[in-house]
């Protein structure tokens, strides 16, 4: 069993995951509002949660993945005010609102697949939660901390005295999203709705009968009823999108505290954007790619996962195809750097075996203890080009390497070839291929070494196959 730090949001500080119960880590991670397709800049989330279920369960630690699909679509604003998402969508699909969410869950999990993302252990829906987000509100109710006014059931943020601890702000500073003069029935601004009914929005069309009316729940309510379902009382690691931190995670805390009436999560953890040149990309600014679209412009799934490695999870990573560019050529150079070690298989002697075995551990751990220290892919990423130049490690500990990292990275590193680029064949180069193939057709194997050596000084790299024809590279 390792160590693993993160970077708690709570504490600010880099904290130890020291798991509450029985050497099994507890994570809740926000999924997906499934109205739209997730873009890339979602995906890095999941990307960065995924690498941490698989760090934690490399460090020894047994691990309970929980993840919800938000498919009641909260509104167009962080807050209470806006649009419904999900009927939004449905009107300009001309569909069902249960069909538009099924449809983008399973497209979202299609793309999570192609990245190499687990499935988490449980993915609850919204809709199939609704009884026991009633319950939450009602216990709520009981004790103090909710008040009915005006057709809904508001979360009092002033009986809880903590209201605020995650951002860091001032209760009376927090207004998201709910405007005075938008919503009279708040007894303060930063309150927040646990329960809608008909009074609000009468065009939702997901409804179910409540105590208060029929209606349906706020966005905050369902992430602390599903997440103490499976996961207890106590949860060691809440995940989300930094954007969460001021309005949706703040409160999560203060009705699941104010429900449980002791401390909830240990560390809460969170991603930075995705940043385009205009920004952060999302949905509603209209900028935002999708995985599909990567993929049609000639990039592996690998590659944008490779691209997100290169940037530590808590930094912004600017997206631009230069940079997609970059990373599908570093990807792309390992794959030919494996494809070559698992054809080649020397057989050192017993010191340079010994050597070899001595510098893979070696390897193995700096890899390890990167990853272990708050998710330092980009110095992980390092390592593995350190040794992929060390000529001291053999190919076959080389390869071992690969498959240790790979655990955690996911990146399909042993199982994919690289891809097959098309080289232009100069006359002057289809020339020197000829007379390479006379030399070795006369078993002139020194004249087809020195001719070899002059296409690699070209920049072209020349291998042998059946039927005596040759595989051209680009070098």
């Amino acid at each position: 069993m390792h160590d693993v730090l993160i970077q708690n949001s709570l504490t600010r500080k880099t904290d130890k995951i020291v798991p509450i119960e029985n050497n099994e880590v507890k994570i809740y991670c926000c999924g997906p509002t499934v109205y739209n397709y997730a873009h890339i800049g979602n995906l890095r989330t999941y990307v960065f949660e995924d690498i941490l279920v698989k760090t934690l369960k490399a460090a020894g630690y047994k691990v309970k993945h929980v993840m919800n699909i938000t498919d009641v679509g909260h509104l167009t604003g962080d807050g209470d005010d806006g649009d419904d998402k999900m009927l939004l969508a449905a009107e300009k699909e001309h569909a069902g609102v249960l069909d538009i969410a099924r449809k983008y869950e399973k497209i979202f999990f299609e793309h999570t697949h192609a990245l190499g993302l687990a499935r988490p252990d449980v993915v609850c829906r919204a809709t199939e939660h609704v009884q026991e987000m009633i319950d939450f509100v009602k216990g709520l109710e009981e004790k103090g901390y909710a008040y009915f006014a005006g057709g809904n059931v508001y979360f009092d943020t002033a009986k809880f005295k903590d209201y605020g601890k995650l951002s860091g702000q001032k209760r009376e500073d927090l207004r998201h999203g709910a405007r005075v003069d938008q919503d009279a029935n708040k007894r303060n601004p930063s309150d927040f709705v646990l329960w809608f009914t008909t009074s609000k929005f009468e065009n939702q069309i997901l409804q179910w009968d409540s105590p208060w009316g029929r209606g349906y729940p706020g966005w905050h309510i369902e992430c602390s009823a599903m997440a103490m379902k499976y996961l207890g009382d106590r949860v060691d690691i809440h995940c989300g999108g930094i954007d969460h931190i001021p309005v949706h995670h703040e409160n999560e805390i203060a009705q699941s505290e104010g429900y449980l009436g002791h401390h909830w999560v240990n560390n809460w953890v969170h991603s930075e954007f995705l940043q385009v040149k205009d920004g952060k990309m999302s949905k509603s600014a209209g900028n935002f790619l999708t995985l599909d679209v990567l993929t049609e412009k000639g990039y592996r799934p690998e590659h944008y996962k490779y691209f997100c490695l290169g940037a530590h999870y808590k930094s912004q990573l600017l997206f631009s195809f230069d940079s997609m560019d970059a990373a599908k050529s570093a990807y792309e150079n390992l794959l030919k750097k494996i494809a070559l070690w698992k054809e080649s298989q020397q057989q050192p002697d017993a010191a340079a075996q010994k050597v070899s075995q001595a510098k893979l551990s070696e390897y193995i751990n700096n890899f390890d203890n990167f990853m272990f220290d708050d998710l330092k892919t980009p110095q992980a990423l390092s390592v593995v080009w350190t040794l992929v130049k060390d000529n001291d490690v053999v190919n076959a500990d080389k390869l071992k390497f690969i498959e240790h990292i790979d655990a955690v990275f996911s990146l399909n590193l042993l199982t994919n070839k690289p891809e097959e680029q098309d080289v232009e064949i100069t006359p002057e180069v289809s020339a020197i291929i000829e007379e390479r193939r006379q030399a070795r057709l006369n078993k002139n194997w020194a004249k087809s070494d020195e001719l070899r050596d002059k296409l690699k000084a070209m920049g072209y790299g020349i291998k042998d196959i059946a039927g005596n024809e040759v595989e051209i590279t680009k070098l």
